[in-house]
This record gives C-alpha cells, sequence and structure tokens, in this order.
C-alpha cells in the first residue's frame, strides 16, 4: 500500500510551465491563463483509493482513482484530452503514467 498522502497542499511556486505545457501542445491561450493560476491541492487517501480535487480561483477540478488500477480522465473541460491514468504492470502498483489513448 503507497504512503498515505491526505493534507491540504498549498501553491508555492512553479518553474517552465508555460514550457511544459507547450510540450503538450497546448494552446497559448489556455497556456498563459493556467500559468497565472496558483493551484492548490487537498488530497483524501484511503487504502488504495485517493480522491484529488485541484482548487483555483477559475475551476475545481476532482480526480477520483484506485492506486494501481488504470483509467480514463476526462480533460475534455482543460483541453479536449483524454488520458490514459495508472499503471498495473507487476512491481509498479501505485505508479502512473499519461498518455493519449487513441
Amino acid at each position: 500500500m503507497p504512503p498515505n498522502l491526505t493534507g491540504y497542499y498549498r501553491f508555492v511556486s512553479q518553474e517552465n510551465m508555460d514550457g511544459y505545457l507547450q510540450a503538450l501542445d497546448i494552446n497559448v491561450v489556455l497556456r498563459k491563463l493556467v500559468c497565472l493560476l496558483k493551484p492548490d491541492k487537498e488530497i483524501i487517501h484511503t487504502g488504495d483509493h485517493m480522491i484529488i480535487r485541484t482548487i483555483t480561483s477559475l475551476r475545481n477540478y476532482v480526480m477520483d482513482f484506485d492506486v494501481g488500477v488504470q483509467f480514463e480522465e476526462d480533460l475534455g473541460p482543460v483541453d479536449g484530452r483524454k488520458c490514459q491514468l495508472g499503471d498495473n504492470s507487476p512491481g509498479k502498483a501505485g505508479t502512473g503514467h499519461s498518455r493519449d489513448p487513441a
């Protein structure tokens, strides 16, 4: 079982976020908006189940999943992408990756 990450995490700083978003092929307007946001995170972690709330002044976003179980994250409201997250590979439970499911 992964360590318990329950807590409220306040935004401190970011470096090269615009470059990171550009590498993800996010359009310039959305990149500039994201770089202005200062998101906080609230994590509720019970056993292998996690709820991660991203809290911003513009929009809040909730991700609800079981650790080690692959699931589709719908980022449609954010940038139109859908990503497969999670990794069920032997010895890799609790790790994750993001990829375009197409």
